[in-house]
């Protein structure tokens, strides 16, 4: 049996599906090919819907599952033609769905994504519903990325962290005389996105640039930073169901109460300081020996963030993960497909130390073409 995985990651970001063929040998990867598919206009705007509590969402849901599916076939058919592969030679395509709730507190996550027809459309077993075993053991079913960082990225002698800046944000520490600890640190790039798009209708502020014309409002930033998420003790996980354009609509509420009214720049660039902050405060409260910061995600390509954690980490060493071997972009794609990769050798893919789950769990379920 080939140990040729194929992993899909489409996050909170909503921009697409990263997709990655690697092959495993005796727990080390080999990246064969990558690709990514965008989601059309109508896709995202459907996702963002099923966000809210609304009418008929169990048709809507499924329909747009069923739109997935296709996505999710299309980046496959990209990757094995990268990669060069025929869909004979891969074990199983490893799905993480697109998430649409994240309540694990009421006890479920919710990613959709019809996987039968995956697996009926590419012809490969398909490997999905990776996070609801880890809830069904108490875990917050996030962030599963952890264990494929510890045994990635792990160094025997110098502590690190790796931070993956998606729509949310997510930070491990790999310290090698500590145990490893995950979790949302709140933001990355999704309010960034939110806010661009609701005011000049672009879908990402590129490089920071929106975000740099403006000037941070501390008054604002205290406001938003004195959301009790922050402030809350790991395990922790969130989302868009948390940090939404109402989240920020009531907090500017608030601020334009007290000061008045304020520039949309400046609001950007503020929201890039909320990430920085956020994101640094994390790594001092959770990771004071961090001496290496590894960047992954589509937060990377926002220099102006980058720039700004370099500036509140000035004893912390960053760089992308390239420089560990594996591309930025292609880091939590590939983590799935390790984790589908874990499925089938019914070895666990969590970290209950990460999660709050009450112990190891071989996470996910088996679609066979």
């Amino acid at each position: 049996m080939s140990d040729i995985f194929i992993g899909l990651m489409s996050g909170t970001s909503l921009d697409g599906v990263d997709a990655v063929a690697v092959r495993f040998d005796n727990g080390r990867m080999a990246l064969l090919g990558e690709a990514f598919v965008s989601y059309p206009l109508a896709v995202r705007e459907q996702v963002l819907a099923l966000q809210q509590v609304a009418d008929n969402e169990l048709d809507r849901s499924a329909r747009l599952g069923n739109e997935l599916a296709q996505l999710y076939a299309a980046a496959v058919q990209a990757v094995l033609q990268h990669a060069g592969l025929a869909a004979d030679q891969v074990q199983a395509v490893a799905c993480h769905g697109q998430t649409i709730r994240h309540a694990p507190q009421a006890g479920y996550t919710l990613q959709i994504g019809n996987l039968a027809l995956l697996a009926e459309l590419t012809g490969i077993d398909v490997i999905g519903d990776l996070r609801s075993r880890d809830v069904a053991a108490g875990g917050q079913g996030a962030p599963l990325v952890p264990a494929f960082h510890q045994a990635m990225f792990a160094s025997p002698a110098t502590p690190r962290a790796i931070l993956n800046i998606g729509g949310i944000a997510n930070l491990t520490r790999l310290q090698p005389d500590a145990p490893v600890i995950g979790f949302d640190t709140g933001p990355g790039n999704m309010l960034l996105d939110a806010w661009i798009r609701h005011h000049r209708n672009q879908d990402y502020d590129a490089d920071g640039a929106w975000a740099a014309s403006g000037h941070c409002n501390d008054a604002l930033l205290q406001i938003l930073l004195a959301e009790p998420y922050f402030s809350a003790g790991v395990p922790k996980s969130t989302g868009r169901d948390l940090f939404s354009l109402e989240w920020l609509a009531a907090r500017l509420e608030r601020f334009r109460l007290q000061h008045g009214d304020i520039d949309a720049a400046n609001v950007q660039a503020t929201l890039l300081a909320l990430s920085a902050h956020s994101i640094a405060d994390a790594v001092t409260r959770f990771a004071p020996a961090t001496r290496e910061l590894y960047l992954c995600g589509g937060g990377v390509r926002n220099g102006a963030l980058c720039r700004a954690l370099a500036a509140l980490l000035p004893g912390v060493q960053i760089a992308a993960t390239d420089a560990l071997g594996l591309p930025a972009q292609q880091v939590e794609a590939a983590a799935f497909a390790w984790l589908g990769w874990r499925f089938c050798q019914r070895a666990p893919g969590n970290l209950p130390q990460v999660t709050g789950a009450s112990g190891l769990r071989v996470l996910g379920a088996l679609y066979p073409h």
